[in-house]
């Protein structure tokens, strides 16, 4: 599957995917520039009047360590992607930081503060590996 070109105009208004080979065309005939890598976007040097843009949906594929994105247009594969989550990471970030709460509290540092009613979570708390799995997707769902 080979992954198609955004392009944008000079207004920065979506415009229809192109393949790789006509972005190439127009990028070696200075017609267009590169406005992103990833995913890789070009941006026309001419505005359209009244473009026609195909429509096309976002499938997502959610996962514990890997979420796939992919951009459908009439049963077509125009993009897609996979998004390796740090779910992993971050709890063994957060294991570590507790590590050293934990030694603190140990050594009877007088600058701390004593512990008061902290044991009820706010109304709608999420796990911070899942708040980022969630705030990772909507992130790219924007792009």
């Amino acid at each position: 599957m080979q992954n198609y070109v955004f392009v944008i105009d000079t207004n920065k208004q979506p415009l229809n995917t192109i393949s790789p080979k006509k972005a190439r065309r127009l990028l070696d005939k200075g017609k267009a520039a590169v406005f992103r890598m990833y995913p890789f976007t070009i941006i026309l040097k001419t505005a359209i009047a009244n473009p026609t843009i195909s429509p096309c949906q976002i499938k997502i594929d959610p996962g514990s360590k890997v979420t796939g994105f992919a951009l459908v247009q009439d049963d077509q594969v125009i993009w897609g992607m996979e998004l390796e989550h740090r779910g992993g990471l971050i709890k063994k970030k957060l294991e570590s930081r507790s590590a050293v709460r934990r030694g603190r509290r140990n050594r009877n540092t007088r600058y701390r503060k004593p512990r008061f009613l902290n044991r009820k979570r706010p109304e709608g708390w999420i796990a911070p590996s899942l708040e980022h799995r969630v705030l990772t997707i909507e992130t790219w769902v924007k792009r």
